[in-house]
């Protein structure tokens, strides 16, 4: 792979979005969401958090994001509708406005990253589930389980939550909280069928749901390395065997380095992430989009926040 173009766009990685004619702002940990009415325009950028805190920006990060977002909604659209109506720019998703549930669908196929930690420290049991114990790190799960959280605002903490909880606080009705459960099921199905097809394991994911009225919708990313872990699959089993981390191409490298370099899981302020990581991270996203959709990206390195604004104008939403 020619990493040129990652180095290039170093200097010109999207952080911030400023159009303030393009409707009411909010501003996520990676997305920068206008609202127009009954639309969103979701402009996904370059930034990177990890443990909750926004670390630096990747090399096209929010163009692979959200090409990567389109790909997937496409592809299980049939399985559970999505708040996808356009994508005027590759940074740039339109999506019908829904009422977002507070809780994060956490699906988990393995027993690894942050739910491997709980499990080591005892603190795994925040979600109500039984567990065995004697499990070993990246062990798979006889069926995949689901450990929400919530989903707290920009600056504050995700939290894991029970069934009960969501439940007893209102969360989710008894109704939609079967609606919900059913339907992250069946898109991780799709995606980890999906994923074999093209040489990876899909180990694990969250998803966000909103309604429009009584309509269920997927909303926010699927499947992104962002949202989710994915793993070389030729490579588990010998790895498994081994006790050896297995070769990764999502977001867990930047926390494995985090923790392994620095020794930073949240806590304190946070390290600057030199270049060679950042490009190191982007090379690994490009890689998983490539692997995933079977084709090559063409990347332009320049100003993305001008060729955004031009688009968006151009397609009638500036």
């Amino acid at each position: 792979m020619n990493t040129s173009a990652l180095h290039a766009q170093l200097s010109h990685t999207l952080r911030q979005v400023n159009l303030p004619t393009l409707g009411t702002h909010y501003q996520g940990k990676v997305r920068d969401t206008y609202r127009q009415k009954d639309r969103l325009i979701l402009v996904t950028s370059d930034r990177l958090s990890a443990f909750d805190h926004v670390l630096t920006t990747i090399p096209f990060k929010g163009e692979i994001l959200n090409r990567l977002a389109t790909f997937w909604f496409e592809r299980t659209k049939h399985v559970v509708p999505n708040h996808i109506l356009d994508v005027p720019d590759p940074n740039v998703t339109v999506a019908r406005a829904c009422e977002p549930f507070a809780i994060e669908m956490v699906v988990r196929g393995y027993l690894t990253g942050s739910l491997w930690r709980d499990y080591q420290k005892g603190t795994h049991t925040a979600y109500g589930l039984p567990f065995p114990a004697g499990l070993r790190k990246d062990e798979v799960f006889p069926e995949p389980i689901i450990t929400p959280s919530t989903k707290a605002q920009y600056g504050q903490h995700d939290e894991p939550i029970s069934e009960a909880e969501i439940l007893s606080r209102g969360l989710a009705s008894p109704r939609d909280w079967a609606r919900l459960t059913e339907a992250a099921k069946a898109l991780f199905a799709e995606g980890q069928k999906w994923a074999r097809t093209r040489g990876l394991i899909l180990v694990d994911t969250k998803y966000e749901f909103g309604k429009v009225g009584d309509d269920l919708y997927v909303i926010d990313e699927i499947h992104t390395p962002d949202s989710s872990r994915y793993w070389v699959a030729d490579e588990y089993e010998a790895r498994f065997t081994k006790g050896e981390d297995q070769r990764m191409l999502d977001k867990e490298n930047i926390r494995q380095w985090l923790i392994r370099e620095r020794n930073f899981q949240g806590h304190g302020t946070p390290p600057v992430i030199p270049d060679e990581v950042r490009v190191d991270l982007a090379t690994k996203y490009l890689t998983a989009y490539e692997r995933i959709t079977g084709t090559e990206l063409k990347l332009e390195p320049g100003d993305v926040h001008a060729r955004i604004e031009k688009n968006l104008r151009a397609a009638g939403y500036l």
